[in-house]
């Protein structure tokens, strides 16, 4: 079995968020960047298939040099060879489309992807990369098995869980629940020894048109003073009088 696991680059979530350009542009000025978690528990699943199947593992990022750092670490956790499409990831659409390409040339049976990355929660490469490259999809993923062609997938729905039947090539966008946070690992010495030495490949781009542009963002309100209730009494008062919620 051949995997292909997408990764994407985004901001620690301890990261301090600023933007330039009159809040146009996100501000990468000293922030560190790390494998999007949704991502790592699709790679994390990945080496399991290696581990008990004997799966190949290959990962692949759309972005420039800078995403390097983090395509090693996926290295050095357990992926095999990796690719670096060579162009900045502007939108969902574009992305799928690049992702889409590497997929098409390295017939892979199975595709993991985060359901959504961190930074702008788009949720919406997976399901593009599944339609662009003819292959079934399950999103949400929070449990995955496969015997031969045969795939057994548990996705999260609201209100509860759907267990489904499907068949290789597929395209799964993973969560929390694919594997535990427990089961994420930490890159040993040996590990990171080895990914100096694998295959990162970078890939040019191929046209593909931009579907989404962003315009503005805008960072959440303060939060406001925080007054202190001294009694049960002075709590109901304030709550009445001045939240007024009762």
């Amino acid at each position: 079995m051949k995997i292909l696991v997408c990764i994407s680059n985004v901001p620690d979530t301890t990261s301090k968020i600023n933007f330039t350009d009159g809040d146009t542009k996100f501000d990468t000025n000293g922030v560190q960047f790390v494998i999007n978690p949704n991502d790592e528990f699709g790679l994390t699943r990945a080496m399991w298939f290696k581990e008990k199947q004997g799966a190949i593992v290959h990962i692949a990022t759309v972005g420039g040099p800078s995403v390097e750092p983090t395509m090693r670490k996926a290295l050095a956790i357990g992926a095999d060879e990796a690719f670096r499409i060579n162009t900045e990831p502007t939108d969902g659409f574009s992305v799928a489309k690049q992702l889409a390409e590497v997929v098409k040339n390295g017939s892979y049976d199975l595709v993991i992807g985060g359901r959504e990355s961190i930074d702008y929660n788009g949720g919406m490469v997976p399901g593009i990369l599944a339609s662009l490259t003819n292959m079934n999809f399950i999103n949400s993923c929070i449990n995955l098995e496969i015997d031969g062609n045969n795939v057994t997938a548990v996705r999260e729905i609201d209100g509860g869980k759907e267990k489904l039947s499907s068949a290789l090539p597929l395209v799964v966008g993973g969560q929390k629940g694919l594997v535990e946070e427990s089961d994420l690992r930490i890159p040993n010495m040996r590990g990171i020894m080895m990914a100096r030495k694998k295959a990162l490949t970078v890939v040019e781009p191929i046209d593909a048109i931009k579907a989404t542009e962003d315009k503005k963002f805008d960072k959440p309100a303060p939060k406001g003073q925080v007054k202190l209730a001294d009694s049960v009494d002075q709590l109901v008062d304030l709550l009445h009088n001045e939240a007024k919620v009762i």
